[in-house]
């Protein structure tokens, strides 16, 4: 009555019947890869290098932590380090909180 015929009828089948519901998924699956190789590695690898560092202190280094303190390592537990941050002066830090060491114990060379 209100509809007509053209409209009614049953619209046609795809032309390639498996392949549409996998060329739809496609561009995801691109976008999950380009995801992963722009941020989730460089981060990994970002995290990696930091447990590498952190793994690597030992007493003397020169070390700043994400609060901004700048000391010297004088002792050494499993998650934590006593840091002298003036003569006579030590705090308790957890070493995850340690943000770069500025010097080891042995003088760096000059960047010129």
């Amino acid at each position: 009555m209100f509809v007509t015929p053209a409209y009614a009828q049953a619209a046609a089948a795809p032309a390639a019947g498996g392949a549409a519901p996998f060329l739809q998924f496609v561009p995801l699956l691109l976008v999950f890869v380009i995801m992963y190789f722009l941020i989730l590695r460089p981060q990994q690898k970002k995290m990696a290098q930091h447990r590498a560092m952190v793994g690597a202190l030992k007493k003397g280094d020169s070390v700043i932590t994400q609060g901004g303190l700048i000391g010297k390592v004088v002792g050494l537990r499993d998650d934590e380090l006593d840091v002298e941050i003036a003569q006579g002066v030590r705090v308790r830090v957890v070493r995850a909180t340690i943000a770069q060491v500025v010097t080891r114990s042995a003088p760096a060379a000059a960047n010129n």
